[in-house]
């Protein structure tokens, strides 16, 4: 199967708030805060976009799974 440009962008997502979910719980450092400061629009949208990858990730896994 071959990975799309969205594939490789919903990865990079879900590996960025994987990341950043880790920091949170050993350093209480959030990535999206830091980046965004006071702009907690910006902070609320990369959040959600980061979810909708999580969830998009398990339907391109889902889909992978179903290929073999």
């Amino acid at each position: 199967m071959k990975l799309s440009f969205l594939d490789y962008v919903a990865f990079l997502l879900v590996i960025v708030g994987s990341i950043n979910w880790g920091l949170i719980a050993l350093f209480k450092f959030d990535i999206v805060k830091t980046l965004f400061g006071q702009m907690p629009m910006a902070t609320m949208v990369t959040h959600v976009a980061i979810g909708v990858a999580g969830v998009y990730m398990l339907l391109v896994w889902k889909k992978m799974k179903g290929a073999h």
